[in-house]
């Protein structure tokens, strides 16, 4: 099982379980309405941004049936956080359905790998605990569209609200 509370690195990036200190850091970065263009909502100012924090970094839904694991992803060079990666599991296990994922990058880090190498890292972590792993995608939006091809997710057929389900399967035993 993938612990959600445990950070881990990449090649450029430390990936820290999220917590209601990093809403300071991330409002500035997040607060751009071009980031919601395929996802829809809108930027959220410091205190909001905490009090959703503070409920994710329970790790667990409030009904108990799935975990919640949220990282900031931190450029090692140079200390900076540049966006999150998640993850929401079923409580129950890998046999229980699919691990989904989703990430956000700020708009001034875009175009650096910084998505890729982090979105392909979880996935990795997760196919290696037993887990598929799908994404939901905007057909519009290329550039998420290249970050799950990096991280070894593939387009499907299946559309919910409108997107794309990208998918994976688990690694092999």
């Amino acid at each position: 099982m993938i612990d959600l509370g445990q950070g881990w690195r990449t090649e450029r990036l430390d990936l820290e379980p999220l917590a209601v200190t990093h809403a300071a850091e991330l409002a500035p970065l997040l607060d751009d309405p071009r980031l919601h263009e395929f996802t829809g909502g809108e930027p959220v100012d410091a205190a909001a941004l905490a009090d959703r924090y503070r409920r994710l970094e329970r790790r667990r839904s409030p009904e108990g049936d799935q975990g919640w694991g949220n990282w900031v992803m931190r450029v090692r060079a140079s200390g900076r956080a540049v966006g999150t990666v998640q993850a929401t599991l079923p409580a129950a296990g890998p046999a229980a359905g699919p691990a989904e994922v989703a990430w956000v990058l700020a708009r001034e880090a875009q175009g650096r790998g910084y998505a890729k190498e982090a979105a392909r890292s979880l996935v990795t972590r997760l196919q290696a605990a037993g887990w598929t792993v799908i994404a939901h995608i905007h057909p519009g939006h290329l550039a998420s569209q290249g970050v799950a091809r990096a991280a070894g997710l593939s387009p499907t057929r299946d559309v919910q609200d409108g997107e794309l389900r990208w998918s994976s399967s688990p690694a092999a035993p």
